[in-house]
C-alpha cells in the first residue's frame, strides 16, 4: 500500500467518525428542538393558566418559542458549515433546550408567586447565547457571514 492510499484511507476513516458523531450530535438536536419548544410552551401554559388574557398567552407562546424556532432555522442553514460549527450549533442546541426547560420547570417547584420573569428573560439570554455561537462558527469556518447563509442547492 503506497503513501496516498495510506492518506485517501485515513481521510476516509476521519470523515466517517466525524459523520457518526456528528449525525448522532445532529439527531440529538433535531429531536431536542421540538421537545423543549413543546416542553416550554406548556410550562408557559401552565403558569400562566389563571391569567384571563389569552391574547397576553398567546404573546408569551410566541415569545417563549422564539429562540427554538431560531435553533431550528439555523440547524437547516448550517449544512454548508464546517464540522466544528456544526458540532458547536448542535451542542447549544442540545444545551438551551434543557437549560430553558430546567429554568421553566423551576418555576412550578418554588411556593406560589408571580413568575413572568423567567418566560421574559429566557428568550432574550438564549438569543444572545445562539447569536455569540454563530458569529464564532463563522469565524470557525473562515466564511464571510454573506455566505453563512447561502442556501444548499
Amino acid at each position: 500500500m503506497n503513501t496516498e492510499s495510506r492518506t485517501r484511507l485515513g481521510r476516509s476513516a476521519n470523515v466517517a467518525g466525524e459523520r457518526g458523531c456528528l449525525g448522532l450530535l445532529r439527531a440529538s438536536a433535531w429531536i431536542a428542538v421540538p421537545v423543549g419548544a413543546v416542553g416550554s410552551v406548556g410550562l408557559m401554559l401552565w403558569a400562566g393558566r389563571h391569567n384571563p388574557s389569552r391574547l397576553l398567552l398567546v404573546l408569551f407562546a410566541l415569545w417563549v418559542l422564539s429562540p427554538f424556532i431560531a435553533l431550528a432555522l439555523v440547524n437547516v442553514v448550517s449544512k454548508r458549515w464546517s464540522v466544528v460549527s456544526r458540532a458547536m450549533l448542535h451542542s447549544v442546541t442540545l444545551v438551551l433546550t434543557l437549560v430553558s426547560l430546567a429554568m421553566y420547570g423551576d418555576v412550578h417547584l418554588r411556593p406560589p408567586e408571580p413568575n413572568a420573569f423567567v418566560f421574559i428573560v429566557v428568550p432574550p439570554a438564549s438569543w444572545l447565547i445562539i447569536a455569540i455561537v454563530v458569529a464564532v462558527a463563522a469565524l470557525i469556518s473562515g466564511r464571510p457571514f454573506q455566505k453563512l447563509f447561502r442556501r444548499v442547492p
